[in-house]
């Protein structure tokens, strides 16, 4: 009997010891990613930004000295530059972290609600519901972010969705959070878990997040998540 308690007791510090060196891996790797995007959506806004900004103003002196039938064309030209350049912005804002610390989990939802509604892939809407609360834990928000951006991801690569539809309900010990799309779906039990799906709920596992994806082939995809407020 001493010996099987000894084992228990060794079987369940082993299991603690590899619980904790998966979390600060994922941690890890979380920071690593961050940073990784941070550096991108840095170098989107400082130089290709500043590039299409230039790009801009140059086919506006175009436009003013152009004949009559060379005007529209080159209009059509600097309004597409124009968007260009709002994208890129918006893209550059949804990557860097920092950006995302400061504007805040719901304004960062929205602005890449906007960025998809923009893109003319797909139709999608926010609905926000209870009292906006700022979350105090600002790499709690980044992750969560980082979940919905890998749903919106997958919807657009795989799903063949025309609507994407966001709930945000912020209830006094939770924040709940709904992700559906009207894509073809899949079998979850047949699918292979991708890293796509590993990575979103290695990320909730992080918050303590109660994790919940449905799908059925013709049926769309659902996310559901759960996330309790903690502290900074």
């Amino acid at each position: 009997m001493t010996f099987q308690k000894r084992k228990n007791q060794l079987l369940l510090k082993n299991i603690r010891q590899q619980k904790q060196f998966d979390e600060e891996l994922i941690k890890t790797q979380q920071e690593i990613q961050e940073e990784t995007l941070k550096n991108v959506g840095r170098e989107l806004h400082d130089n290709v930004g500043q590039l299409l900004a230039f790009a801009t103003m140059q086919m506006n002196s175009v436009s003013r000295n152009a004949t009559e039938d060379l005007k529209p064309k080159v209009d059509n030209a600097s309004d597409a530059l124009k968007v260009s350049l709002a994208e890129v912005r918006a893209l550059s804002k949804s990557l860097n972290s920092d950006v995302m610390q400061n504007m805040g989990f719901k304004a960062t939802v929205e602005n890449e609600i906007n960025r998809l509604n923009k893109s003319g892939l797909i139709e999608a809407t926010l609905n926000i519901e209870g009292e906006n609360l700022t979350l105090e834990n600002k790499k709690d928000e980044i992750i969560l972010f980082r979940i919905l951006q890998e749903f919106f991801s997958n919807t657009l690569k795989y799903a063949e969705a025309e609507t994407l539809k966001v709930e945000l309900n912020y209830t006094p010990k939770a924040l709940q959070i709904k992700v559906a799309d009207d894509g073809i779906g899949f079998d979850l039990k047949g699918v292979e878990q991708g890293s796509g799906m590993t990575n979103m709920k290695k990320r909730a596992e992080l918050l303590n997040a109660e994790f919940n994806l449905k799908s059925e082939p013709d049926n769309g995809t659902v996310l559901t998540l759960s996330y309790p407020y903690r502290n900074a």
